[in-house]
């Protein structure tokens, strides 16, 4: 009897010039040495507790990177997806700002747009797709885009964050004022970003209490 193979594959999705990616790596081995894909790996049973730490552990070792956002996906399976027989992936997608990954500076990460057609091994393609529509999906009533802002950030930054994920431009006192309904930034005294010839900005981080919601819906809690 054949052995089913149990991965997990990871889209990494990032924003820069507001442009969402995601990172892709050339497979080193076959099937498909040489082509670009979605960093993943084998489940190592002895070594990972659950799927979500072979997906930690996979990323960290494929792209040099510690994700702040972490979320399962969904599972792609069946006998078509890998030539080398039945298979099963959870697929998971991780939110990193852009200055970590520039910092990782992992010489064989590339960043492709999302928008732009895809041409990639297995089922990567589709996986990506799922990604990307659950994240702008939730885009618009969670906290998920402050993950692609970094630690800190002001309004007109988070701002374009969300315009760039919904694809449409939004209103600045509607946008505020959604901001100050869901409660869920904390504005960091005393700090503030210098604007160009504008005044500075007041910078804000999410609040604890919504990072840890965030961790617990990562982890299907």
């Amino acid at each position: 009897m054949n052995q089913v193979i149990c991965t997990v594959d990871v889209v990494l999705l990032t924003l820069k010039d507001e442009t969402l990616k995601v990172a892709l790596l050339k497979r080193e081995r076959e099937p498909f040495k040489g082509v670009a894909a979605l960093p993943g790996g084998y489940i190592h049973p002895n070594e990972d507790m659950d799927a979500q730490d072979a997906a930690l552990r996979v990323l960290n070792a494929k792209t040099g990177i510690e994700a702040p956002y972490l979320e399962q996906l969904a599972t792609f399976s069946g006998p078509a997806r890998d030539p080398r027989g039945w298979s099963v992936s959870i697929a998971y997608y991780a939110l990193v700002p852009y200055h970590i990954i520039e910092k990782a500076g992992h010489p064989d990460v590339k960043l492709v747009s999302v928008d732009r057609p895809l041409v990639l091994p297995f089922d990567h393609k589709a996986i990506v797709e799922t990604a990307v529509a659950r994240l702008r999906g939730k885009s618009q009533y969670s906290s998920l885009p402050c993950y692609l802002a970094g630690d800190t950030f002001t309004l007109p930054q988070l701002q374009r964050i969300y315009e760039s994920l919904m694809g449409e431009p939004l209103n600045k006192v509607s946008f505020r004022r959604k901001m100050t309904e869901m409660d869920m930034l904390k504005p960091i005294e005393g700090q503030m970003e210098a604007a160009g010839a504008h005044r500075p900005a007041q910078l804000y981080r999410l609040k604890p209490e919504f990072r840890h919601q965030l961790q617990l819906l990562a982890r299907g809690l």
